[in-house]
């Protein structure tokens, strides 16, 4: 089995993951206000470390390359860069919402609900959301049904869609859900999942076994949206 380091830095937590030749894995995720760039190298030589493990032994890294934090996504994809051309490894890119859906299948919530197709919505900020359906795949990651969109929550398409995750849902509330095009229960909500290394991991593993892995001079973010953040007039007039 490869041993492939996974990083996401996309969202609030700082996560990193590491495929070990047992099928196990090693994994660290937490909660940081600030200062990742300071922990994301220490984390990957602790996990390399505890697995007796040098970055050389690797054969491939991981990276969640958005969409996400403007300034997280950045941070994970230049560290990324800057360890994959010192050591001339391969990396594999991995969009955060593939990454969501690839954990969120092996949730029990979800198995129990026997869905087909679900979404993952995550909160894009700037009062939009960054949306796509996907479909399950028997003993695979989940299976992405065209590009991820961006739009307005009420403008999300839930034609066909089961079931409905990620942070949008308690972010837009009605407004993604008070659509008339979508009725789901709560039995078929999953508000709480989010973007981690496992999730990254997950998928970097079924790309290595397709040869999917890429030269890391091709490593770039995944931006959806050009526009970062609303400029100082744009705030006031959303004030009123």
């Amino acid at each position: 089995m490869a041993h492939i380091l996974a990083i996401d830095t996309s969202s609030a937590w700082c996560s990193v993951a590491l495929s070990l030749n047992d099928g196990k894995v090693a994994y660290r995720h937490e909660k940081v206000t600030s200062g990742a760039s300071q922990l994301l190298l220490p984390w990957s030589e602790g996990l390399l470390d505890q697995s007796s493990l040098s970055l050389d032994e690797i054969d491939a890294i991981a990276i969640d390359i958005g969409p996400g934090a403007f300034t997280g996504v950045r941070l994970g994809v230049a560290v990324v860069q800057g360890l994959a051309i010192a050591q001339k490894l391969p990396v594999l890119p991995v969009a955060s919402l593939d990454a969501i859906a690839s954990q969120l299948v092996l949730t029990a919530h979800f198995q129990e609900s026997n869905s087909r197709t679900f979404m993952v919505a995550i909160d894009a900020r700037m009062n939009e959301v960054y949306w796509a359906p996907y479909q399950v795949r028997e003993d695979e990651v989940p299976q992405r049904i065209g590009e991820i969109s961006l739009s307005a929550p009420e403008l999300v398409e839930f034609d066909s869609v089961e079931y409905l995750a990620g942070s949008a849902i308690n972010e837009f509330g009605p407004r993604l859900l008070g659509s008339d095009n979508n009725c789901l229960p709560d039995a078929r909500l999953n508000r709480r999942i989010g973007v981690d290394a496992l999730g990254v991991l997950a998928c970097a593993k079924q790309m290595w076994a397709q040869g999917l892995q890429q030269d890391v001079h091709l490593l770039e973010p995944l931006y959806v949206r050009n526009k970062v953040a609303f400029t100082a007039q744009e705030r006031s007039q959303q004030h009123g």
